[in-house]
């Protein structure tokens, strides 16, 4: 099985990410922990447990992170590609039923960042879409029935008609995890990950 794709500005945004929660964020929360631990008695100490909680997420989504960059396929442009639907497209489509316009980017399942026009590459629409040419139809089963789509428009350069979306962070602290036990990172652990990190820093 290959290795999952992701576009480059993906894989810069997740590494961004990791920047973020290992330079600035997991130091920030550490120093609250050693704060709160050192009031005394923490079985109230509300400040304590929510930041440790905070601080086992943070790991988690690190491990998560470090995981994944060595694991994903960064994907360019091929000349190849032009003029047909393939992984990274801007792609416009018509619906056949009814006309309305869809402006989609076909993405990496690790990149869609919350944004509702990008879709994952495994997604029954862009499966249906992917080889297609202007003009072309694709049908989309849905759980509703089959869809009919036209492709009006395929890019590789983000078109100006393609609406940027805002990113949605990454949220560590969800209150539907409730107080759920995250492990946090051993010293051995910390220290193996702070040498990988600094190798990756010299590589880029």
């Amino acid at each position: 099985m290959g290795k999952p794709f992701i576009t480059r500005e993906g894989f810069e945004q997740l590494h961004k990410e990791l920047d973020y929660l290992w330079e600035v964020k997991r130091p920030e929360i550490t120093q609250k922990v050693s704060w709160a631990a050192s009031l005394g008695d923490r079985s109230e100490n509300a400040d304590y447990h929510y930041n440790k909680r905070l601080l086992g997420q943070i790991d988690r989504r690190i491990r998560y992170l470090r995981h994944c960059l060595n694991d994903l396929q960064v994907i360019g442009f091929n000349k190849q590609q032009e003029g047909r639907v393939f992984f990274g497209a801007y792609v416009e489509i018509e619906s056949d039923e009814d006309e309305s316009l869809l402006q989609i980017r076909i993405v990496g399942s690790d990149e869609i960042f919350g944004r509702s026009n990008c879709i994952s590459v495994d997604a029954p629409m862009a499966r249906a879409l992917l080889g297609k040419s202007v003009d072309d139809c694709a049908e989309v089963v849905t759980p509703k029935g089959k869809k009919l789509w036209y492709v009006n428009k395929i890019t590789y350069e983000k078109p100006e008609w393609f609406i940027e979306q805002d990113i949605v962070e990454n949220s560590l602290a969800s209150d539907e995890e409730g107080d759920v036990e995250v492990e946090q990172m051993s010293d051995d652990e910390q220290k193996r990950i702070e040498q990988e990190y600094l190798k990756t820093l010299v590589h880029n």
